[in-house]
């Protein structure tokens, strides 16, 4: 099995519309299987494509956009 190196800088500078779950998987740092666990629960988009399962790009990353914080305190 081939191992696949890619970060979220990639991802944000790639101009594919979407990405596989190995690409996900190895972005985020974790096994594929939670990526499919994700999808399959909803709260990481996908687009199925025949057999094939994708996930938008775009809706992937803005999962993970840059927003501050809030740390207000009631």
């Amino acid at each position: 099995m081939r191992t696949v190196t890619v970060t979220l800088d990639d991802l944000r500078r790639s101009r594919s519309a979407v990405i596989t779950r190995t690409e996900a998987a190895a972005a985020l740092g974790v096994d594929p299987r939670t990526i499919t666990a994700s999808i399959d629960n909803g709260t990481i988009p996908s687009v199925r494509l025949g057999r094939r399962v994708v996930i938008p790009r775009e809706k992937f990353l803005a999962l993970f956009a840059d927003t501050p914080a809030d740390n207000s305190e009631p």
